[in-house]
């Protein structure tokens, strides 16, 4: 920048004056707002510590500020950024590239909202529909019986009826006298008006109907009265009836009425009690005989069928509530059964060869020989490989028929004897996670699906493609009372289908748990999430989107970040991708290295004006600098090989993954390559191997050279421990060599302290304040926690007479020496700077933090809490541990799921020689990845598309990155100008 900092104006620019958190070297920036600005360089050099930790920490504060007095009470406490100031600077929205939540309950829909404003809808709008009859289900009130009333033709003569109910302790003779008391005097009986002081109660069967007369009368539109009497006698019949009541037509016979007519005159002035009466009155009744025809149901009851449902609510929609959640798996949309591919591993294996795992021993194959036994009787093909087998026949295996006991009868009997230690054992070997059997794995009451919107459930919903429920919400034709009912609900939920689209999320379902998500999906979920909140005057901060997309599907990306941006806010995102480079109005590259030596703004402008520069950045982008081509593709012979693969939208796949080299697995987003690589590749091989793993996805077998490959290793994005202490020198045990040399130190001996004591996470050297954690946690009433630096230790972790034992590889030099709090809080580059002292402790230390760097990663600090990690920094981790093992490691197949993320074009050429490290060591790779520099280092490519979700899961191509180039696949077409 030309102009000093103090010469911009705040309303146009966010000025930034002094930056110094973490490596920033005092740096000055103006970023313009409601821009879309892009901000790069090496990892490590200061892009997340502007970004995140100066930027959104500082409008985060701000933000917290304009709070109650309740959350103010610790801002004297929470650290302001290391940042002389900030000016200009707009409510900050932070979007990270952390991984999605471990939540067993979290999914899609939950995550974007969508599933909330769903269980509004149905609640709302949802009808429900017996799966008896398919009769719509309504639950009556006065008010419809009144109007179904006065919605007939004047003159219409009814009866108004309640069914007879008798209660357990009164008999009939008894109900019709409690009747008769409370002012009742007739009932209906065979089609026939009874009086109830003139019945003999022994001609009444109980199996007949019998319905008490409420009332009678004609329909009359000028009685103004009539309205208000028969409410009055609708709520008697249903109260009477227990919710039931039924309106009938008279039917008159006119030759009977006129006959009749006098008589009852000359009844009512004369005795009533004349026999002749009687008679007439009779004659009379058999004239006013009903209809069944003219029979009208109503209920107050939410019933049809018989079934009594439940009535629509939010929580029944739920399955985070009890109220809505299946019984049978609580609303998890799993339970533990056996697990059909720990029974039958290996699938190459025939029932006569023990395919099943379970019938070996001398006790236990009683139950294989009798299906061998008797396998003529029914054409069992006892010799066929289980993967081979008809479904049927496979079927078979589990139900059993009459000539043998299937596996079900198998568990049961296991079951029953479980008191027995042994039987325990044995079930919980061939225990898993399975699909619930109740809800399918919807996670919703059975019955939750009977209601329905546009012939739609929600499960219907949530198990359809992002892009298929966007088109049906936009299609759905509506009466105007259901647009008035819906209509803003329905703009909700289309606007978040709509935005998952944009950012290439088309092919997930709502009901996709967020566990199963990769760094990128999950980011771009929360991206999808605030587009839909429609926030304005913002500054958006987000971490690589780009992740885990397809280069087909960035163009897609830019449109909704300029979106973003055209509606008035400030995108600042940190990405490495070269189109959205290109697409930005302003760049900023940090530099010129990492850790110590970045820090700095290297160039900050437009892209045009960067192509010019000096920095890494540039060299790359201008073909200076180039990852380049292995000089020759490895050959391979040994393969395992995957047949009949058919998961999710995988189209009954049969795929070669050779070893012994790079294999690297691409496609566009939702193509299926973590279907076929991590829910079946990857636990089948591991049962295989004789280990557990999740349920696997359906295919037919697995066959290969299974001797070349000891081990599996898959290596994803998840943090490298679940909690905060765990750190990257623990990871790679490098930990337990340093405390070994400061309890080696003349003042630990001295003191008697041992490794343990300088340990953060046991009791003996920590700071007992803190317990080791360095910070204190503050829980906030509905805020998140604030973390505060603690005040005994300062954040060093230590006891102070702890810290006084120190290390000093130059004896010559005091000032050198570091404590173990110091050596924490280097980074690793700084690290084995300190180390490499030519001490044989020394060397072991460096040797275990060597591959850290190796990896690109000698910029992180040697404590830094594993929670504060990227996803693509946690996957380099892990695979530096796996390099400080070397040769020690039996031959392993390593699966490597998106492990560029994060990376700078010249973090990626450490990474791709880390890779080519472990294959000479014996090792193979398979790696799923969209980054070109990548793919075009494989051995060997395997493609999967055209498209995602449906139109996805079928082999577009197999072969060497310069056969991929001529094919006509979308990958094939990007591949092309990286290897020209």
């Amino acid at each position: 920048m030309a102009d000093p900092i103090e010469s911009y104006n705040p309303k146009q620019y966010i000025i930034i004056k002094g930056a110094k958190m973490h490596n920033l070297k005092n740096v000055d920036l103006a970023l313009p707002r409601n821009r879309f600005i892009v901000i790069t360089g090496l990892s490590g050099s200061g892009k997340s510590s502007l970004a995140f930790d100066t930027l959104f920490a500082e409008g985060q504060r701000r933000y917290v500020e304009s709070l109650s007095a309740y959350a103010r009470q610790f801002l004297g406490k929470i650290e302001k950024p290391a940042v002389e100031y900030i000016k200009g600077i707009s409510p900050a929205v932070a979007i990270e590239q952390k991984v999605n939540t471990r939540n067993p309950r979290s999914t899609v829909g939950t995550s974007t909202e969508i599933f909330d404003y769903l269980k509004l809808l149905f609640a709302r709008a949802g009808k429900t529909y017996s799966p008896v009859s398919g009769k719509l289900v309504k639950r009556h009130t006065v008010t419809n019986v009144v109007d179904t009333i006065l919605g007939l033709p004047g003159g219409t003569k009814l009866i108004l009826l309640s069914p007879l109910k008798i209660k357990k302790d009164k008999n009939l003779k008894e109900t019709l006298g409690l009747l008769l008391q409370q002012g009742f005097t007739r009932i209906l009986y065979k089609g026939e008006i009874l009086k109830l002081n003139e019945i003999n109660v022994s001609s009444l069967s109980l199996k007949e109907e019998i319905n008490i007369v409420i009332d009678r009368f004609a329909v009359n539109h000028e009685d103004e009265d009539l309205a208000s009497r028969i409410a009055d006698s609708v709520q008697t019949a249903f109260y009477e009836g227990d919710g039931d009541l039924i309106l009938e037509k008279i039917i008159e016979k006119e030759a009977v009425v006129e006959e009749v007519a006098p008589v009852k005159k000359v009844a009512v002035k004369k005795v009533a009690a004349k026999k002749p009466a009687a008679k007439k009155v009779k004659e009379s009744k058999e004239g006013n005989m009903l209809s069944d025809s003219n029979r009208i149901h109503f209920s107050n009851r939410f019933e049809a069928d018989g079934i009594q449902f439940e009535e629509p609510s939010v929580h029944f929609f739920s399955f985070n509530n009890p109220i809505g959640a299946c019984k049978s798996c609580e609303g998890f949309g799993s339970v533990i059964g056996v697990d059909p591919d720990l029974v039958i591993p290996n699938k190459n294996l025939s029932i006569f060869e023990e395919a099943v795992a379970c019938w070996k021993g001398e006790k236990m194959s009683a139950w294989k020989d009798r299906l061998v036994m008797n396998a003529y009787k029914f054409d069992f093909p006892v010799h066929k490989p289980f993967g081979e087998l008809t479904a049927a026949q496979k079927e078979l295996v589990w139900t059993g028929n009459k000539y043998f006991s299937g596996l079900h009868d198998f568990f049961r009997d296991i079951e029953s004897q479980s008191y027995k230690i042994q039987y325990r054992v044995m079930l919980s070997r061939y225990r898993g996670k399975t699909t619930c059997p109740d809800c399918r794995g919807t996670r919703l009451r059975k019955d939750a699906n009977y209601v329905k919107f546009a012939d739609k459930s929600i499960s219907d919903i949530v198990l359809m493609q992002v892009k298929d429920a966007y088109k049906f919400f936009t299609g759905i034709k509506l009466t105007e009372e259901e647009k008035n009912l819906t209509k803003r609900l329905l703009t909700e939920i289309t606007n978040r289908f709509r935005f998952l689209s944009d950012v290439g999320l088309g092919y997930l379902t709502m009901n996709r748990l967020s566990s199963t998500l990769s760094g990128g999906e999950s980011q771009r979920i929360n991206l999808a999430t605030s587009l839909g909140s429609s926030l304005v005057g913002s500054m958006y901060i987000l971490d690589e989107p780009s992740i885990g997309l397809h280069p087909r599907d960035t163009e897609r990306l830019i449109r909704v970040l300029l979106a973003l941006r055209d509606i008035g806010n400030t995108v600042i995102v940190v990405e490495h991708d070269e189109e959205i480079m290109r697409a930005s109005d302003v760049m900023v590259d940090m530099g010129p290295m990492a850790g110590t030596l970045g820090g700095e703004v290297v160039f900050a402008g437009t892209h045009k004006d960067l192509l010019s520069a000096q920095s890494l950045t540039a060299k790359y982008l201008t073909g200076r600098e180039k990852i380049p081509l292995p000089t020759k593709r490895r050959k391979w012979k040994s393969y395992v090989e995957i047949r009949g693969a058919r998961e999710n939208n995988l189209k009954n796949l049969d795929v070669k993954f050779p070893l012994d080299v790079m294999t690297v697995i691409t496609g566009v987003s939702g193509s299926g390559k973590s279907t076929l690589v991590k829910r079946i590749l990857y636990p089948a091989f591991q049962k295989h191997l004789g280990g557990y793993g999740e349920q696997t996805g359906q295919f037919d077998s697995l066959k290969g050279d299974f001797k070349h490959i000891a081990s599996i290793e898959f290596v994803d994005q998840n943090p490298i421990g679940k909690s905060s202490r765990s750190n990257p020198v623990t990871y790679v045990k490098a930990y337990d060599e340093i405390r070994a040399l400061y309890a080696d130190q003349p003042l630990s001996k001295m003191r008697g302290y041992k490794p343990s004591h300088f340990s953060f996470n046991v009791d003996g050297g920590r700071c007992d304040v803190c317990e080791g954690e360095g910070e204190v946690i503050v829980e906030m009433q509905f805020m998140a926690d604030v973390h505060l630096l603690c005040e005994n230790c300062k954040g060093r972790r230590f006891k102070e007479e702890t810290i006084e034992v120190i290390y000093n590889p130059k004896p010559e030099d005091p000032s050198y020496g570091k404590s173990i709090a110091d050596v924490l809080d280097m980074t690793v580059d700084e690290a084995i700077e300190f180390f490499t002292d030519g001490t044989n402790p020394g060397k072991k230390i460096v040797t275990k933090l060597k591959p850290l760097q190796d990896t690109g990663l000698g910029y992180v600090h040697l404590g830094q809490s594993s929670s504060t990690l990227s996803g693509g920094e946690a996957q380099r981790i892990k695979l530096a541990s796996f390099l400080t093992q070397g040769n020690n490691q039996p031959p392993t197949l390593f699966i490597f799921d998106e492990p560029t993320t994060g990376l700078h074009f010249h973090d990626i050429r450490k990474l791709l020689d880390a890779f080519n490290a472990l294959i000479a060591q014996g090792h193979s790779m398979l790696i799923i990845e969209h980054n070109m520099e990548v793919v075009k280092c494989a051995d060997w490519v395997i493609d999967l598309g055209p498209e995602g979700g449906d139109e996805g899961g079928n082999l577009v191509f197999e072969g060497t990155p310069e056969e991929m180039a001529k094919s006509k696949s979308d990958t094939g077409k990007y591949l092309k100008e990286k290897l020209s």
